[in-house]
């Protein structure tokens, strides 16, 4: 494994915001305490969103973050917007959900995973979605209006609307 160029690593900042920050911040906006957001600019809010304690929204330097009106998401999330995410009205994310929107190729033996390029693709979550506590949602995937992700889900392709989804991939288990 050639590792004979080093990158240099250097923080991505505090995660400290004010509201004039944000591309778009809607009315009745809550953030809990300990909340943390990374390029504000990048990121729009829409009315009476909700962000529990201790979430991250990791914006990026490229590509939006976009969450509509009335969604909720839960302490200890992780939001990751490098290839772009898109959250509906009305969205229920629980507690500890992962959302990725980036991965390395690790095509390339010769180089630590670390170092081989990212791939983007962006994350869709329609209209009513809700998704279970701890579920992680993979890079490309779209998630369909009113379909329910079940608890500790890892979900690695896109979810019909309407359906229920659960297990490790996610499978799905029913419609509503």
């Amino acid at each position: 494994m050639r590792i004979d160029s080093f990158k240099i690593n250097k923080s991505h900042g505090t995660g400290k915001f004010k509201p004039s920050d944000f591309r778009r911040l809607g009315k009745g906006v809550v953030f809990e305490k300990g909340v943390l957001v990374f390029h504000p600019e990048n990121i729009e809010l829409g009315d009476n969103v909700y962000i529990g304690h201790y979430a991250i929204l990791k914006g990026y330097h490229k590509n939006l973050m976009i969450i509509g009106d009335h969604t909720w998401i839960g302490p200890q999330s992780f939001l990751h917007s490098a290839g772009g995410i898109r959250i509906g009205k009305a969205v229920g994310i629980g507690p500890r959900v992962i959302i990725l929107t980036s991965e390395h190729e690790a095509s390339n033996r010769d180089l630590p995973v670390y170092f081989t390029p990212l791939k983007f693709a962006e994350v869709v979550l329609e209209d009513g979605c809700d998704i279970g506590a701890g579920a992680i949602i993979l890079p490309g995937v779209r998630i369909g209006e009113g379909a329910i992700i079940g608890a500790g889900a890892v979900v690695t392709s896109d979810i019909p609307p309407y359906e229920i989804w659960a297990g490790v991939p996610a499978r799905k288990i029913g419609d509503r």
